[in-house]
């Protein structure tokens, strides 16, 4: 299919690009290039610079691309930011959305994978988390992504669209081959941050946290490769023939890891030590987040390659080894 990748700069819609090409289908990149890189796109890769904002060339180019399916990376994800800045979240991920919909329903595309995130979740009451735990964000961010969701819903029902939500955990890791990674300004990731530690770019890495009830005093969280999550998008697409499918899956391996082990793994893959500065914990932090997954598994014969933070770990230094400063720097 003609697939249109918006954020397809950016780190998961680049890795998503590649995995639709190996699959057999046509990526177009939609990005504005604020948080995407250039660099990062596979060539030969068509790239539209613009924002979402502009409906009327978001509907030129899905018609003159010959589109038959909208994949939706763009979102900003700085919880922090998301709550000292909410109107900057709420126009991008909110109305540029919006906007992006309307647009696809003017130019007759009615196929839709979306980029939501477990932080609609908030804070669960019992783990692992289902798709169907209750949904109570407890930041902006969240809550954007909540918002889209029942967005979508409504628009399936009055309209027709047929849509999949994918709700990730922590995606890390970066392309088997090397060729692209994880290169975020600012970088808030514990991974490349620990990268940075061990290479000498940062002087120490901060733990928010240390006396959860968990079984290292640290937050445990559900790290799930990059790629796995490319793969379980493009494996959705024969379920949106249907009119009006509104589907949603959950995305993780199902088995948590502290931040002590991740440190301890980019540690053993660098065979450098690295410096930790225990704080105090951070406001809005569960102790711990992992994922259900198996609807995703059973239903779209989804497979994790990268089970483990070892083998997601290995993948990523393989790119930051390569790019200490990462794309062109």
């Amino acid at each position: 299919m003609n697939v249109l990748v918006v954020g397809g700069a950016g780190y998961i819609g680049s890795h998503c690009v590649r995995q639709l090409i190996a699959a057999g289908h046509r990526p177009v990149v939609l990005d504005n290039l604020v948080y995407g890189h250039r660099a990062a796109l596979a060539p030969g890769v068509p790239l539209h610079e613009f924002n979402l904002g502009d409906e009327a060339a978001v509907e030129r180019l899905l018609r003159a691309e010959r589109i038959e399916l909208v994949m939706h990376f763009a979102a900003y994800c700085y919880v922090g930011e998301s709550v000292t800045d909410p109107l900057k979240y709420y126009f991008n991920n909110g109305v540029a959305t919006l906007h992006l919909l309307r647009a696809m329903l003017a130019a007759g595309v009615k196929k839709f994978v979306f980029s939501s995130t477990c932080a609609t979740y908030g804070v669960p009451a019992a783990l692992p988390i289902t798709e169907q735990s209750p949904q109570a964000p407890i930041n902006p961010y969240g809550q954007t992504k909540l918002d889209v969701e029942n967005a979508l819903k409504a628009i399936a029902r009055a309209h027709g669209l047929s849509f999949a939500a994918f709700r990730y955990f922590n995606a890390a890791g970066a392309a088997e081959d090397g060729a692209i990674g994880e290169d975020h300004s600012p970088e808030t990731h514990l991974i490349p941050l620990a990268f940075d530690a061990a290479g000498g770019r940062r002087p120490q890495i901060e733990i928010f946290g240390t006396d959860y009830p968990t079984p290292d005093g640290t937050c445990l969280r559900d790290y799930v490769h990059v790629d796995d999550l490319s793969r379980a998008h493009i494996a959705v697409f024969p379920k949106l023939a249907a009119p009006g499918a509104a589907l949603f899956y959950n995305l993780g391996t199902g088995r948590p890891t502290s931040n002590r082990e991740v440190i301890r793994a980019v540690e053993k893959i660098t065979g450098s030590k690295i410096k930790i500065v225990e704080s105090p914990r951070r406001p809005g932090d569960p102790p711990a987040l992992y994922a259900d997954s198996t609807k995703a598994q059973r239903e779209l014969g989804w497979t994790i390659k990268f089970p483990d933070i070892d083998s997601i770990v290995a993948t990523a230094w393989k790119w930051h080894s390569a790019h200490p400063g990462g794309y062109g720097r």
